[in-house]
Formats: structure tokens, C-alpha cells, sequence
């Protein structure tokens, strides 16, 4: 769980930069904005699953409930 997931990051993050560039090229400004928006969403979930299991880790360390 250590480097793979900032890999993981950096791939959702170089795709939807590569994606905008393309859709800003061809007027599609509006739709480049929505996939940025749409790899942000993305990233953020990934935080959010790794904040959840490390509530739960802390959890079954200490007992709490």
C-alpha cells in the first residue's frame, strides 16, 4: 500500500492532464474543465479510502468504538 497508490495518482493525474491538453486544442474547453474536474473527484476518493482504513486500523489498535 506504500508506492503503488502515489502511482496510482500520478497516472489518474498525467491522463487527464494529456486528456485536457487534447480537449483544449480542439475547443472543448467545457469538457476539459469536466475531466479535470472528473480526476480530481477520482484522486480524491482514493484519500478518502485510505483515510478510512487508517480510522479503521486506529480503531482495532486502540479498542476504541
Amino acid at each position: 500500500m506504500g508506492v503503488e497508490i502515489i502511482f496510482k495518482i500520478a497516472a489518474v493525474g498525467i491522463i487527464t492532464a494529456i486528456v485536457c491538453q487534447i480537449l483544449k486544442k480542439a475547443d472543448r474547453d467545457e469538457i476539459a474543465t469536466m475531466v479535470s474536474l472528473a480526476g480530481l473527484v477520482i484522486v480524491l476518493l482514493m484519500v478518502v479510502d485510505m483515510i478510512a482504513k487508517l480510522f479503521d486500523t486506529l480503531n482495532n489498535m486502540f479498542g476504541l468504538y
